[in-house]
């Protein structure tokens, strides 16, 4: 526990110690980036992520060889107010399934080569009901952002994602505790709820909020009370691979629910990290547009599971793959623009 008593000043006085990107090696890459056989900016975006791997890695030469999806899931009392048209069980069941190789993520990874880590989040302890409770003590949510952090070990790449019956609810409560406005601003049909579901969904947001209203100025206590333990275990590994130098890929509307508690806190604590996709839950495009983030695909997508963000990993790699691979004008014979 921290000296002051408070277990989240631990995490706040690790906000002003984040590594800047490295001049020296975007300026690198991009010195090179002028020699390969094209013209230049010809690329667009694909040029951009190289410079944004070596700028975060500090590396000249930027690597994906450790891509790494890591999957964390929880359970959420809030379930218990009919918000999802499946049982909190379902949670542990696709746990299963990730550890089976059965699931969609599961097939992008292997193709893409990347890791797969699947973190149980106390599945048979669910969060509290945030229409009634706090979902989690400080100490718990403080706990689990620590948890967080240690996962991203061995990745010079990650793509967080979650699994977690009701946590789209508790993402669109984060979202209105964030931004305000209305609940049904935030509130989409997640595993798809009919129209009676959604609307117990919208009313649940607005009763949590309404119970919580007093205490969501500070963003950790907005995750703690309104959160999920997959969210708050994603802060923590954003904000430790920040501190690691380990770029990350955003995956959809739960996964930037935890990127929105940091910007929240500090714009800058993002400027690592890249929006995989766009998702079609809720108000995920209004929700990358208030972080500054341009997603890299928009397939209608909507699954969770890091699905998009391992998907992008494939034209990260690509990107990279072009910029170490393609010929110099020099090398190449090719004549260069006079």
């Amino acid at each position: 526990m921290s000296l002051s008593g408070n277990p989240f000043d631990d995490f706040r006085a690790l906000l002003p110690t984040m590594p800047e990107a490295s001049e020296s090696a975007l300026a690198a890459v991009r010195a090179r980036d002028l020699q390969l056989t094209k013209p230049p900016g010809s690329l667009g975006r694909l040029e951009e992520i190289v410079e944004w791997l070596a700028a975060w890695q500090a590396k000249e030469q930027p690597t994906v060889d450790r891509p790494t999806v890591v999957v964390f899931a929880g359970n959420h009392g809030v379930v218990a107010q009919g918000v999802s048209p499946y049982p909190s069980e379902v949670t542990r069941q696709m746990v299963a399934n990730f550890s089976n190789g059965g699931a969609a993520v599961n097939q992008i990874c292997g193709t893409f080569g990347a890791g797969l880590k699947v973190f149980e989040m106390a599945l048979d302890i669910p969060t509290k009901d945030i229409t009634q409770d706090a979902a989690m003590t400080e100490a718990e949510c403080a706990a689990t952002m620590g948890f967080g952090m240690e996962a991203i070990t061995g990745a010079d790449l990650i793509a967080p994602g979650e699994m977690g019956i009701g946590n789209t609810t508790t993402a669109a409560a984060v979202y209105h505790a964030l931004y305000g406005g209305k609940a049904a601003d935030w509130v989409g049909r997640g595993t798809g709820v009919d129209d009676a579901g959604l609307k117990r969904k919208i009313d649940a947001v607005e009763r949590a909020i309404a119970l919580h209203r007093d205490h969501l100025g500070d963003p950790f206590e907005a995750l703690r009370r309104v959160g999920g333990r997959e969210i708050a275990a994603i802060v923590g590994a954003i904000l430790a691979a920040r501190i690691e130098r380990v770029p990350v890929v955003l995956d959809g509307y739960v996964v930037c629910a935890a990127a929105a508690i940091l910007h929240a806190l500090d714009p800058s604590s993002l400027d690592h990290c890249i929006a995989g996709h766009v998702s079609a839950e809720g108000a995920h495009a209004d929700v990358l547009r208030r972080l500054g983030k341009k997603p890299l695909l928009d397939l209608g997508m909507r699954l969770g599971e890091g699905s998009g963000a391992a998907l992008s990993i494939g034209v990260i790699q690509a990107a990279l793959a072009c910029w170490k691979g393609m010929a110099t004008f020099e090398s190449a014979g090719v004549t260069d623009k006079s």
